[in-house]
């Protein structure tokens, strides 16, 4: 079956209030991600959430610490007075808000989804190793979803990973609430074939065989078995070499009906990202372009050619 062309749905995101500006953090100041509230925020809803507020502690108020006890990690004050972890558990087991991904603070001992600091009882510090308790709880309740902290967001290729998933959740999201039938999955995961190429081929194949039962199995049960698998491949980051394989997808059906000249451009622009050369967007466009020109409704719809809107990441 063909693909039909997918419209961009919008992500629900649920965001760490500190990053949005909110005078939310101990000492009642916050820690806004420009990229969060000025370029992300264009394109998402967010649901914003301070899960020190949530439990009743206020702000400004004491600073917050993980202190190791036996086996187990415990979000205590840093002068001793008290205890927060169950409080911060229930709260995370009752995040049941219809979203897309999390944007959590770095760092932080409730928040932060990895590198916190932790101490001993006497406030001797252990390592830097631990997930706060929030996020931990977060992260073992909803392995399907994209969970990341604003400090590698930084990072271009972490940011555009994150974005690209928040999306693709976006799109599964919007099929699976809109009363769907089988041919709807089968052009769903046609329309991602080479996005999820790039991702994990191997998880493609064994989709595949999930869509085929799209027809004999219960709708609940397949939409968690796509669902999972779904984000599973999109968990795992894209590589050059995956790329330029779903590339090469792209180059295969077109090539026949190419001259020469134009044929030998295009492996040209492919081998010179397969070496580092070039940007990958450089193959991507010439390709865009002849899927255009060609009139390919089959490539023109795949969402690896624009997963996300262009200048977001």
């Amino acid at each position: 079956m063909e693909p039909t062309k997918i419209e961009t749905t919008r992500p629900r995101v649920a965001v760490s209030s500190c990053l949005l500006g909110e005078p939310v953090r101990y000492n009642g100041g916050h820690s806004r991600s420009r990229f969060l509230t000025d370029t992300l925020a264009q394109h998402v809803d967010w649901f914003p959430l301070c899960p020190e507020m949530e439990i009743g502690l206020g702000a400004p108020r004491p600073t917050l610490r993980l202190v190791t006890v036996g086996d187990e990690d415990r979000l205590r004050p840093r002068n001793g007075e008290g205890d927060h972890t169950e409080a911060m558990r229930e709260l995370a087991d009752r995040q049941n808000a219809v979203v897309d991904g999390w944007v959590l603070k770095s760092r932080s001992p409730s928040c932060g989804p990895r590198g916190v600091s932790r101490y001993l009882e006497n406030g001797n510090p252990i390592d830097r190793r631990a997930s706060g308790i929030f996020a931990a709880r977060l992260m073992t309740n909803r392995p399907d979803l994209p969970i990341e902290e604003d400090g590698r967001l930084n990072d271009t290729v972490l940011r555009e990973h994150f974005v690209e998933r928040i999306f693709a959740h976006a799109r599964l999201r919007a099929l699976f609430d809109g009363g769907w039938a089988p041919r709807d999955l089968v052009s769903f995961h046609a329309a991602h074939k080479l996005q999820l190429l790039a991702h994990d081929p191997s998880l493609y194949r064994v989709m595949g065989r999930t869509v085929a039962a799209a027809g004999s199995s219960p709708q609940a049960e397949l939409e968690a078995d796509y669902t999972e698998l779904f984000a599973a491949a999109f968990a795992v980051r894209p590589t050059r070499g995956r790329h330029v394989n779903a590339l090469q997808h792209v180059f295969g059906p077109m090539s026949e009906r190419l001259d020469d000249a134009r044929r030998h451009d295009i492996v040209a622009v492919i081998e010179a990202f397969a070496r580092g050369e070039v940007p990958r967007e450089v193959p991507m466009t010439l390709l865009r372009h002849h899927a255009r020109g060609e009139d390919n409704a089959y490539l023109q719809a795949q969402t690896y050619f624009e997963p996300f809107p262009k200048h977001i990441a």
